[in-house]
C-alpha cells in the first residue's frame, strides 16, 4: 500500500502548497458551512442542495471560524478519502496501476482546487471510486462481507452529497447485479443509496412538500432539467471559468491545447478497456468506464450550463482504464518499443502536469484576489452597524453575511427566500441593508434608504450599501458616507 499512501500524501501536500489555505470562502461554501457553524446564522438552503458536505465540515465549523483551519482540515481529509477510495481496489487491480490512476486524478487542477473547498463534487467522486472498487471486489469474493459493507458506505457518502449523481453512478452497478443474479450486491447498492438519500427525502417532506415538489423546485433552480446538448459548454469551461452560467465564453478564450487531455479521454478509456479485455480483466476497466460515463450524463445532456467540478466523479472513474492503458504501453512489447512508449507517455504526462498546474495557479490567484475584499469590508460594515444581529440582501449577501455574522436573504433569483414585504417588516426590527455593485439599478423599495460606500483594498468602490431608515437613524452609523478601514 506504499504507493497508494504516497499518492495521497503528495495530494495533501500539493493542496497546502498550491491552494492558498487562507483563500476566502465562496458563495456556495458559506451556505454549506453556515448550516453547522456556531458563529453565524444558517443561510437559506435551497431545494437542489444536500447536506452531506455540511456533515463533512461540521467538526471544524462547530469550534472555529477560521478559514485556514477549515482548508487544512479538508486538504488532509480529502487526501485520506483518496487513499481509502484507491484501497477499495486493492484486490481488483495492480497497486501500481491504481497509484497511477490516483496520481492522474489528483493532479487535475480541478481536483487540487476543490480538495480544500467545502463543495460536494470531489466527495461524490471519491465515494463513486470506492463504490465501484468494492462492487468488483464483491463480485470476485461472493462470501466476503467487507466489500459489501464498503459498497453500502461508499454509495451512502455519494448520495449524502448529491442523490441524483449517486443514482446515475449506481445505474450500471444495479444493472450488473441484476444481470449476474447477485441479490446481495443489489441489496447493498440499493441500501447504500437509500441510506444516503434518507435525510434528503425527510427534508423534502419537512420543508418542500414532498419528493416530487422538491424535484420540481430543484429543476427550476437549475434552469429546467431536460434534453440539452451541454458537451460544448463543458469543453469551453474545462479550464475555467469555475461557473459557466450562461456558458457564452468562446472556445478559444483559453489555449485549446490545455484541453487536449479532455478530448483524448474517451479514446484513452476505450483503449484501456480493450487492453484489460485482452488481459482477462474486462470488468475492472469496463465497469468504471460505464459508471463514469453514466454519472456524466446529466452534465453533458441535461443542463444548459457547466462548471469544471461537475465532472469530477466521472474523471475519478474514467482514469482507471486510462491508467491501465498507459501501464500496458510502457510494459509490453520489445525493449525498443517500450523505450519509445515510455518516452512518449512520459512527455505527455509532463506536458499534462505542467498544463494542469499552470491552470491551477491561475485559478487560485484569481480566486484569492476576487475574494480578498470581502473580509476587508467587514470593518466597514461594522461601522454601519451591520454585524451580528442584522440582515443583508443583494450582491454577495451570502459571503458577506458569513463574514459579518449577519443573516442573508434574497427577494429574487434562484435562492429567493423572502418577499419584499417581509424584508421591509424585518427592516423595522433590525439593521437591514441592500448591497449593490456600482451601476446596479436601485429597486423601488430602497430608493429612500440611506446610501453608503464600501471600498476595496485598492480604494475603489466595491459596494453601494443602502441602509433601511431604522438602521440609518441608529447611533452606530457614522456621519461619513465612505468607510475605509483603519
Amino acid at each position: 500500500m506504499f504507493w497508494l499512501a504516497l499518492v495521497a500524501a503528495l495530494y495533501a501536500v500539493s493542496q497546502l502548497v498550491f491552494v492558498t489555505p487562507s483563500m476566502g470562502l465562496g458563495w456556495d461554501e458559506t451556505i454549506y458551512v453556515s448550516q453547522v457553524s456556531a458563529h453565524v446564522p444558517a443561510e437559506f438552503f435551497s431545494a437542489p442542495r444536500s447536506r452531506g458536505i455540511t456533515l463533512v465540515v461540521a467538526p471544524p465549523a462547530a469550534v472555529t471560524h477560521s478559514t485556514v483551519a477549515l482548508r487544512v482540515y479538508l486538504s488532509l481529509l480529502s487526501a485520506l478519502g483518496l487513499f481509502l477510495a484507491l484501497l477499495a481496489w486493492r484486490r481488483v487491480r495492480d497497486t501500481r496501476v491504481l497509484a497511477l490512476a490516483g496520481a492522474l486524478f489528483a493532479t487535475l487542477w480541478i481536483t487540487e482546487y476543490y480538495g480544500p473547498q467545502a463543495m460536494p463534487n470531489l466527495w461524490i467522486a471519491l465515494g463513486g471510486l470506492a463504490a465501484v472498487g468494492c462492487f468488483l471486489d464483491a463480485l470476485r469474493r461472493p462470501a466476503a462481507r467487507l466489500p459489501l459493507l464498503g459498497l453500502v458506505a461508499a454509495l451512502a457518502v455519494a448520495a449524502l452529497m448529491r442523490p441524483s449523481d449517486a443514482v446515475f453512478l449506481a445505474l450500471p452497478l444495479l444493472g450488473v447485479a441484476l444481470y449476474r443474479r447477485r441479490p446481495r450486491l443489489l441489496l447493498a447498492a440499493l441500501g447504500g443509496l437509500l441510506a444516503g438519500t434518507a435525510e434528503w427525502i425527510a427534508e423534502a417532506y419537512a420543508r418542500f412538500g414532498g419528493v416530487g415538489e422538491r424535484l420540481h423546485l430543484s429543476s427550476l433552480n437549475e434552469g429546467g432539467l431536460g434534453l440539452h446538448w451541454a458537451v460544448g459548454d463543458v469543453l469551453r469551461s474545462v479550464n475555467g471559468p469555475i461557473l459557466c452560467r450562461p456558458c457564452d465564453v468562446s472556445l478559444n478564450h483559453k489555449p485549446l491545447e490545455l484541453a487536449a487531455w479532455w478530448l483524448l479521454l474517451p479514446v484513452l478509456v476505450v483503449g484501456g478497456v480493450l487492453v484489460e479485455r485482452r488481459a482477462g480483466r474486462l470488468g475492472a476497466a469496463l465497469l468504471p468506464a460505464l459508471c463514469g460515463f453514466s454519472v456524466a450524463v446529466p452534465y453533458l445532456f441535461m443542463i444548459d450550463y457547466s462548471a469544471p467540478r461537475f465532472l469530477l466523479p466521472a474523471y475519478a472513474l474514467l482514469l482507471v482504464p486510462v491508467a491501465s492503458l498507459l501501464a500496458w504501453l510502457v510494459t509490453t512489447g520489445s525493449r525498443r518499443r517500450r523505450r519509445w512508449a515510455t518516452a512518449v507517455v512520459g512527455l505527455g504526462l509532463v506536458l499534462q502536469l505542467a498544463g494542469q498546474y499552470q491552470q491551477l495557479t491561475e485559478e487560485v490567484s484569481y480566486t484569492v484576489a476576487s475574494r480578498a475584499d470581502q473580509p476587508y469590508a467587514v470593518p466597514q460594515f461594522a461601522r454601519l452597524g451591520l454585524t451580528g444581529n442584522c440582515l443583508l440582501t443583494g450582491e454577495d449577501a451570502e459571503p458577506l453575511g458569513y463574514y459579518t455574522g449577519c443573516r442573508s436573504v434574497e427577494t429574487s433569483g434562484n435562492d429567493a427566500d423572502i418577499t419584499t414585504a417581509q424584508l421591509l417588516r424585518e427592516a423595522g426590527r433590525q439593521p437591514t441593508a441592500l448591497l449593490l455593485y456600482p451601476g446596479d439599478r436601485v429597486p423601488d423599495y430602497a430608493r429612500r434608504w440611506t446610501r453608503h460606500t464600501v471600498v476595496g483594498r485598492d480604494g475603489r468602490t466595491n459596494y453601494l450599501v443602502y441602509l433601511a431608515p431604522a438602521a440609518a437613524q441608529g447611533e452606530w452609523v457614522h456621519t461619513s458616507r465612505t468607510y475605509p478601514p483603519k
